[in-house]
Order: structure tokens, then sequence, then C-alpha cells
């Protein structure tokens, strides 16, 4: 029902940085975090990052700890991803996606009362 719209992915060399961003058209009531989710080339997809709308707290992959940093603007409907020193590693489709639990993305995925966006490409050349 919620439709995510996902920008700022792109080619970066290793080391630098990325800012993503999601925005959402609208939320449900049952629209209560908003995360990030990446696919590589046969890979399974895999959780990044989360947070809840209500509050700060935020989870995260260990292999993007202390790199990337989640945040949100309430008043926009928009989530952003920050990524600092990049790695090949993290080249992905970088999807966003809306649920009711922030932690629940972090050790579930998203559950049939979520949405996805159509993901972003994040590239990091070694």
């Amino acid at each position: 029902q919620v439709q995510l719209v996902e920008a700022g992915g792109g080619l970066v060399q290793t080391g630098g940085s990325l800012r993503l961003s999601c925005a959402a058209s609208k939320r449900s009531s049952k629209g209560f975090a908003m995360g990030w989710f990446r696919q590589a080339p046969g890979k399974e997809r895999e959780f990044v990052a989360a947070i809840n709308w209500s509050g700060p707290i935020t989870y995260y992959a260990d292999s993007v700890k202390g790199r990337f940093t989640i945040s949100r603007d309430n008043a926009r409907s928009t989530v952003y991803l920050q990524m600092n020193n990049l790695e090949p590693e993290d080249t992905a489709l970088y999807y966003c996606a809306t649920d009711i639990s922030a932690q629940t993305m972090s050790t579930s995925g998203v559950s049939q009362f979520g949405s996805w966006g159509q993901g972003t490409q994040v590239t990091v050349s070694s």
C-alpha cells in the first residue's frame, strides 16, 4: 500500500561515501519502522540497518557497524543511510523497506505487513 521511493545509489571508489534516501508516500498504521536490505549478485538478501519512527533506537548488521548510519526525518517521512568507508563487499542492490518493528526487521526480515522499494544500485570499485 505504501510507496517507497529510493535515491542516492551510484558508483564510488573504495573508502568513499554515499548517502541513500527513502521517502514514503504515506505511512499506514502498521508502518512503525523503516530500514535497508541489500542483495549482491549470487547472494541472499541481507539486513543492513533499521530505525523506528517513534524513537532513536537503531539496528545494524555487524558488517556495517561503525561505517553506516541510519537516520530519519519524520516530517518528510524519509529515512537516510549514510555509508562511509565503503568497501567492494558493500556492492549490492539496496532495498528500502517499511514494517512494524525495526528490531524484527533486523532479525526476521520484512513481514506480510511491510512494503519494499524498487532498489537502488550501489557499486564500490576497488
